[in-house]
């Protein structure tokens, strides 16, 4: 069974708001430091270009539930599922990441990868609080 940790943050925005630009990839270099500065449309999906290369990305259908999972195609061709929910919480919202350690992924690695999405889903909250 695959080690898993599952990340969260309270975002005091109602869950619509949350969703709505969570769920727009053109946001995503607001708030996802690792998946690089500029993000485009390609084919059914977006391309990325971070430092370590074209990266691709699919994500959820628009949907009521508040799934905005996505699939990340890295340059060595791996792929990466991430599962996130936004889920409503009175007036405001939780959003949680659910980060999965990869098969022969050294513990400093993973610890990375926690600390990297762990500032993600910090700086969700922080740009979405300020709309």
């Amino acid at each position: 069974m695959t080690q898993s940790r599952h990340l969260s943050v309270s975002i005091d925005r109602p869950l619509a708001d949350v969703y709505a630009f969570a769920a727009d990839p053109r946001n995503l270099p607001q708030w996802a430091a690792g998946l690089g500065s500029a993000i485009e449309p390609d084919g059914d999906g977006w391309s990325v270009e971070t430092p370590q290369g074209q990266v691709g990305l699919t994500f959820a259908p628009q949907n009521e539930y508040g799934v905005l999972d996505h699939v990340v195609r890295t340059p060595t061709g791996e792929t990466v599922y991430m599962p996130v929910r936004a889920i409503a919480d009175g007036d405001g919202c939780e959003v949680v990441i659910t980060l999965r350690r990869a098969p022969g992924m050294s513990d400093a690695d993973y610890e990375r990868d926690t600390a990297l999405v762990t500032a993600d889903v910090a700086s969700l909250k922080q740009v979405v609080e300020a709309l």
